[in-house]
């Protein structure tokens, strides 16, 4: 039920976004989901795509620093509370939110959370224990 991500840490000046988007896309790589953090120097992108390891061999190979780490999709509703349902649920199970992000599906009427938990074992059974769908890998990719 875990997700692979692909996190690129990249200098914050023009035109890395385009190198690392027209790579992908040039190796018909396609963005599902995706988050930027950035300070004045650098910053963390973060990708969900349909290929995490072919992603990460031709970012590497463009020169960026790499890593695939698992995460977390967690569907909720969309509607207004929800994500503060989400969370407090998560906070009585002693969970810690390292970052997460989130796409939102109209058709469905869900959002698609992206999370990155401090355990994410035990934070895929406390979404599961409160009905909370976790979908796995195949299903964001199909999205």
């Amino acid at each position: 039920m875990k997700v692979r991500q692909v996190s690129v840490f990249l200098e914050n000046r023009s035109g890395r976004l385009a190198k690392i988007s027209t790579a992908l896309g040039n190796a018909g790589i396609n963005i599902r989901a995706m988050s930027l953090a950035d300070t004045s120097d650098f910053g963390i992108l973060r990708l969900v795509v349909t290929d995490a390891e072919k992603a990460a061999e031709i970012l590497r190979d463009h020169g960026f620093t790499v890593r695939v780490t698992p995460v977390i999709a967690a569907v909720i509703p969309d509607i207004p509370g929800a994500l503060g349902n989400l969370l407090s649920i998560m906070e009585h199970a002693g969970l810690n939110v390292e970052y997460m992000y989130a796409f939102v599906q109209k058709s469905l009427e869900e959002a698609i959370l992206i999370f990155r938990f401090d355990d994410l074992d035990k934070a895929i059974d406390t979404l599961l224990d409160n009905d909370i769908t976790v979908l796995d890998e195949h299903k964001v990719l199909d999205l």
